[in-house]
């Protein structure tokens, strides 16, 4: 059972991994992974395809149980709780540490629905149209839909789809909202818009996004990691992480050779 973080002793870090190893069957996925994530900042995860940005993302909140032959090994702590645990339910993980996709992924439902089917799951006895209206307001999105509620939530544009979404996370009151590549589906003005909501956010929830757009990650994350991959003996390819700091010295100074190339454009 996962504590209030009200009630723990709070510390900047909020999610923890140690010598985390991901395995799909015999296969490493990931290698070794240590990272403290800080609380009320954006850290952004970066590096080539298959470097296992996604896979480490989906650690937090044990999405990747739902794989059968998925398996870590090492630690994955939030508030200094082992989310591994035997006695951590991982429903509950989900609701504290919530996701959002890389494409807009409503629910066949109206807008309001779309808010409030995740709060009634959960046992919500407040004011759900305070607690709608709240969640778009959060999501900036209030102002576009407050007169189409009851319309789908399939029927905006797929950057309005994309904070409804985000609504849709907010509304269970998380802790942390993981991202993976959110706006990589969305035009230029769109992923405006949500890195604009992304700034806000901030103040009130630790978010964790993944990105292939490195001007996005400059732009919007307080950390930065820097993943690379390389090949295995078996022909797999697994990944590791090369680099963590604030996001000013990995793209201006980074220590590692192969961080100054990614971020320079010279492979990836």
């Amino acid at each position: 059972m996962l504590s209030n973080p009200q009630t723990k002793n709070q510390t900047d870090t909020v999610l923890k991994t140690e010598k985390l190893n991901v395995y799909y069957g015999n296969f490493l996925a990931l290698k070794e992974i240590s990272l403290d994530i800080p609380k009320n900042r954006v850290t952004a995860f970066i590096g080539p395809s298959g470097c296992g940005k996604s896979t480490l993302l989906r650690c937090y909140n044990r999405l990747n149980d739902l794989i059968k032959i998925f398996r870590a090994e090492g630690k994955v702590y939030y508030n200094n709780q082992d989310l591994y645990a035997p006695d951590i339910d991982p429903v509950e993980v989900r609701r504290r540490i919530g996701m959002v996709f890389q494409r807009p992924n409503p629910f066949p439902k109206s807008i309001y629905d779309n808010i409030a089917f995740g709060a009634r799951l959960n046992g919500y006895r407040g004011d759900m149209d305070e607690l709608v209206e709240r969640s778009l307001r959060q999501a900036a999105l209030w102002d576009e839909v407050k007169d189409k509620l009851k319309q789908s939530g399939l029927s905006i544009s797929g950057g309005q789809q994309q904070r409804l979404c985000i609504a849709r996370a907010i509304a269970v009151q998380p802790d942390v909202i993981l991202m993976d590549e959110p706006a990589s589906a969305l035009d230029p003005i769109s992923t405006l818009r949500v890195e604009e909501l992304i700034q806000q956010l901030k103040e009130d929830y630790t978010i964790v996004i993944v990105t292939h757009n490195m001007q996005q990650a400059s732009r919007i994350a307080d950390m930065t990691a820097f993943f690379n991959v390389e090949a295995t003996e078996k022909g797999g390819r697994m990944g590791y992480l090369v680099e963590y700091d604030r996001t000013e010295v990995i793209f201006q100074s980074p220590q590692e050779k192969s961080t100054q190339e990614y971020v320079s454009g010279r492979f990836g």
